[in-house]
């Protein structure tokens, strides 16, 4: 069992089941945030936070999100530098990506996730959360922005063919 990783999200999309939702994720070294799409793919939610212990068990988590909510494709953010060039942390990403991609058949694509988690941040401060609560749900936000990014994408795409 091996999935196709795409860097080119417009490849990404060809390969995408009709009808099927999308998950976003923005991968920590800590945690794992987890938002999903609904199957018009036009709305990202966020859904959940997996506290990373070991690969096997993390990708068991997400596995069992991925089959309980119909997933047709994976959005996995990537921690560019700010200059867009890629560091330590996207090398991490991409090795997370080739790992997942030997246990599932879902395709994999990738979403450059700049400020992605500066942008929570402001998202929760304007909804007054506290700092326990924002500390406990910064990554699934942030996944929540990741996905709502290529969904808005990958509906332009649709409207522009």
């Amino acid at each position: 069992m091996s999935t196709q990783i795409f860097d080119d999200i417009i490849e990404f999309a060809g390969t995408l089941a009709p009808m099927s939702a999308i998950a976003g994720l923005d991968f920590g070294d800590k945690t794992i945030g987890v938002a999903v799409s609904d199957r018009f793919r036009s709305i990202s939610s966020s859904a959940m936070t997996v506290r990373r212990k070991k690969f096997t068990l993390d990708a068991q988590e997400l596995i069992k999100v991925f089959e309980e909510r119909e997933i047709g494709g994976v959005v996995l953010g990537l921690p560019r530098n700010m200059d867009g060039s890629e560091g330590p942390r996207c090398q991490k990403t991409r090795a997370f990506a080739r790992n997942l991609s030997q246990l599932i058949e879902i395709p994999i694509t990738y979403w450059d996730e700049r400020l992605s988690t500066v942008a929570a941040e402001r998202v929760m401060l304007e909804a007054d959360m506290s700092r326990a609560k924002r500390a406990e749900k910064i990554d699934q936000v942030a996944a929540g922005l990741i996905l709502q990014g290529a969904l808005d994408r990958l509906g332009h795409l649709k409207t522009a063919s």
